[in-house]
């Protein structure tokens, strides 16, 4: 196909004012500052999203308190205490719920597994230290691994179809995942032996049976599963355990705010991670992460498709995420669909790239109904903004058809100290972007904008200084170009 210039160009002067500077704009050995970290309101702020979405409130607890000590539970840091926290728990629910206590001191464990009308508490100088020995996370659960459904090692803290649940602070989980870590080549052979022996063949979940060395599937931190009213909050992951650290699996009213999460050092170790639930806040967090800070997925392919559950009505403000590959991602596991996604007043600094946006022709799905307003960052190693819909990627098919659809995304008052790049938009000749909207776009990158197949794009107020190349590079527009 024969690439064209945009309409865009005769435009572009009244729209965009981009500036060449000669100073480089980052210095690659500049040391990030450390973002002041406040203390969240006590209360939960009215949300204003600009999508139907009940409020949100806490999930409430009746007011029994068990302490792990009373069940046989050693603060010595070597001592395994999988079956204490099991009898806390269980004698705490058949009393009809309450707090679990996990008092000051360093209490060793393996998975924890929640039941409905419980508060996991760590209180003030209580660390939980989880086990790094495979064998303490059988027997196998059920769960969705990366976006395919099967049984697995569990979750360090797990639930499955509960009600009313919650891990609360101020104490300390250290993930301890580093013996975890080099499984991830391992698990790359399994996954595509998942995809390809049994996805495609159709195989139930049932008889997708993980959970051993060989296979290599590393357990999620903390992911509960089909549960309702989750509550996640004033506490601080100190170490990275094995995989994504927070993995909300088809959950209903979910609230993570207070947070400081430390994760660098292992690879795929993601901040947050919202995965086919709905009706979630995620607010007043610190993310130091491995991979990405924020992300929001729905499904694997195949498998994504015939679970057709979205990801929906989702609020993201006042996160900082200091060290990520991503600021706020979305993909590349759209199969279910996201939409209805509304993030405010978050500081990205020292991020891979800020804002991003991906999936690809295996994935499929629609992402739409997508606000970012009031989003600063500093220092961002690539793009400030990026959306690609032909994302060569983890179990991408060469000749998938499955054309994912984005629509109706909007950015507004986003600002950038540094960039790579300022932004990168790219459709599919088959799915162009459609209805993207810029408003009030101030930033500062070695290079420009880059748009291609993109239908129904609006620009308002856009300045990119740049230091080097050209400021816009515009092709492959699909149809119409509105500029307001």
């Amino acid at each position: 196909m024969k690439t064209k210039r945009s309409p865009l160009d005769k435009f572009l002067f009244p729209v965009i004012i981009i500036a060449i500077l000669s100073s480089n704009l980052l210095a690659a050995s500049a040391a990030q500052p450390v973002p002041t970290i406040k203390t969240p309101p006590v209360e939960i702020q009215s949300l204003n999203p600009p999508f139907p979405m009940p409020s949100l409130q806490r999930p409430r607890f009746p007011d029994r308190n068990f302490d792990i000590r009373d069940f046989g539970a050693r603060e010595d840091g070597t001592t395994l205490n999988t079956e204490a926290f099991k009898k806390t728990i269980l004698a705490c629910s058949a009393a009809g719920g309450g707090m679990v206590i996990v008092p000051p001191g360093q209490w060793l464990t393996g998975a924890i597994h929640l039941k409905s009308n419980i508060n996991l508490h760590l209180q003030e100088g209580a660390q939980l230290h989880f086990s790094d020995n495979p064998s303490d996370y059988l027997p196998v659960v059920f769960t969705r691994w990366a976006g395919f459904e099967l049984y697995n090692y569990s979750p360090l803290i797990y639930a499955r179809d509960c009600t009313n649940i919650a891990v609360t602070g101020p104490g300390q989980i250290f993930g301890h995942g580093r013996l975890w870590w080099n499984w991830k080549n391992i698990q790359s052979q399994t996954a595509r032996r998942i995809y390809e022996e049994q996805v495609l063949k159709n195989i139930p979940p049932e008889k997708r049976i993980y959970g051993t060395p060989a296979a290599g599937l590393r357990p999620q931190l903390i992911s509960p599963i089909n549960c309702k009213h989750v509550l996640l909050e004033g506490f601080t992951i100190a170490t990275p355990g094995p995989f994504w650290t927070f993995d909300l699996i088809y959950c209903d009213n979910v609230i993570v705010r207070g947070l400081h999460i430390h994760t660098t050092g292992g690879p795929n170790t993601d901040g947050i991670n919202i995965d086919s639930s709905r009706n979630v806040l995620i607010e007043h967090c610190y993310i130091n992460a491995g991979d990405d800070a924020v992300a929001l997925k729905s499904g694997m392919n195949e498998d994504g498709r015939r679970v057709a559950r979205p990801s929906e009505n989702v609020v993201i403000r006042h996160i900082t995420a200091y060290s990520c590959h991503g600021g706020i991602v979305v993909g590349s596991e759209t199969s279910g669909g996201i939409r209805n996604i509304f993030a405010h007043d978050c500081d990205f600094v020292g991020a891979d790239r800020g804002i991003r946006l991906k999936s690809n022709a295996s994935r499929g799905g629609v992402v739409e109904n997508l606000l970012f307003h009031d989003i600063k960052m500093k220092n961002i190693k690539y793009e400030a903004l990026r959306i690609n819909t032909n994302y060569t990627a983890y179990m991408a098919s060469k000749n998938g058809k499955a054309y994912p659809v984005f629509r109706n995304i909007t950015f507004k008052n986003i600002t950038c100290d540094g960039a790579k790049d300022a932004i990168f938009m790219q459709g599919t000749s088959q799915e162009p972007l459609t209805n993207i909207t810029l408003t009030n776009v101030s930033i500062k990158a070695d290079h420009g904008i880059s748009f291609a197949w993109v239908t129904d794009l609006k620009l308002q107020n856009i300045n990119v200084t740049t230091t080097t190349g050209e400021p816009l590079i515009s092709r492959n527009f699909h149809d119409i170009v509105n500029i307001p």
